[in-house]
């Protein structure tokens, strides 16, 4: 059982990676007012500032996950 699961989780990681696309996707609104060849610095800068705000859930999940488990490995130590 655990191979099949091994196997399936392997096989959509297999999928994501082969058929992944490089994609350049924007809300309407920001497409709408960033369009245009004359706007290319201002896009970059919307779209380093989206990477910006997604980026902080994952570090703060990964911050307070680490700090679990020192306080579990310092637990079971002890």
């Amino acid at each position: 059982m655990c191979n099949t699961i091994k196997f399936r989780l392997g096989s959509l990681f297999l999928l994501f990676v082969l058929f992944s696309a490089n994609m350049h996707a924007q809300c309407a609104m920001c497409r709408a007012a960033l369009g245009g060849e004359d706007n290319n610095i201002q896009a970059q800068a919307v779209n380093d500032g989206i990477v910006y705000l997604m980026a902080i859930p994952y570090i703060l999940v990964a911050v307070i996950g680490y700090a679990v488990y020192r306080l579990y490995k310092n637990k079971k130590q002890v």
